[in-house]
């Protein structure tokens, strides 16, 4: 195995981790050394996955920092490209009451797929990784993506939004799903 202190790259929380279940603490000092170190490790996790996007949390750290990374994967071949963005204590607020279900997948929740009701239209804030205040409107699954890694920062899984317990698939019915359309 790699040496995790040479790489930074770091073992992904699964479910039942405690550190999933807390609310996240505000980064309070955007530029000192912990604050960089814990960006560098995310960046380089989420690099090692297929995934599009992480929460500090999934590494074991409870500070209110997010990466939404939309690429097209095998996990999600539609997903639009987009350049990874870190986000220091973000939040949003929904343009509108519309909600829509699509399936969501999780680093944290391996070999499981839901059906997930989520804002389609938000506008969120957060400090960028020189302190900049970043106000910008998302929509479709890039809004989505967003909600999901924001929701590990108050302490959820997707799985605590399902509606309906037979909107949870294991992936290789997902992928038949998928295949299918």
């Amino acid at each position: 195995m790699t040496n995790t202190q040479e790489t930074g790259i770091r073992e992904i929380a699964q479910l039942g981790a405690p550190v999933l279940r807390l609310q996240a603490q505000p980064v309070s000092d955007i530029a000192s050394a912990e604050t960089r170190q814990l960006i560098t490790a995310m960046q380089a996790t989420l690099a090692t996955t297929a995934g599009v996007g992480l929460a500090a949390p999934q590494i074991g750290v409870s500070q209110r920092v997010i990466i939404v990374a939309s690429k097209p994967t095998a996990r999600y071949p539609k997903a639009p490209l987009m350049e990874p963005t870190i986000m220091l204590n973000p939040a949003f607020k929904p343009l509108s009451d519309t909600k829509e279900k699509d399936w969501e997948g999780c680093l944290s929740v391996p070999g499981i797929r839901a059906l997930v009701p989520r804002f389609r239209e938000i506008m969120i804030h957060y400090s960028d990784e020189q302190g900049n205040s970043v106000e910008t409107r998302l929509e479709g699954f890039v809004a989505r993506v967003f909600q999901h890694e924001f929701d590990h920062l108050e302490g959820m899984v997707y799985l605590d939004r399902v509606e309906d317990n037979a909107d949870i698939v294991a992936e290789s019915e997902y992928f038949k799903i998928l295949n299918s359309a």
